[in-house]
């Protein structure tokens, strides 16, 4: 189990598209980064509480399910 850091960069607020897809997101460290962005730095482990998960034939971001819907990804503020 590995030790939850809080000062891991994280994702602070999302970027939408008019369907509501989320589309971009800004870091903790003030970074803007597009979706596949994030999924690389998701994949290296470089993003905290994010997992990437492959569904309908390709990889997905999301939050990581602790029960908590506010810090879902598309419960995040937009900018």
């Amino acid at each position: 189990e590995e030790t939850v850091n809080q000062d891991k960069e994280h994702i602070v607020a999302v970027r939408k598209n008019e369907d509501g897809d989320l589309i971009g997101f800004r870091t903790s460290l003030n970074r803007d980064l597009d979706y596949l962005q994030a999924l690389q730095e998701a994949k290296e482990g470089n993003l905290a509480h994010v997992d990437v998960i492959h569904k309908y034939g390709r990889d997905i971001l999301r939050s990581e399910p602790d029960g908590i819907s506010e810090n879902n990804l598309s419960n995040l503020p937009e900018f």
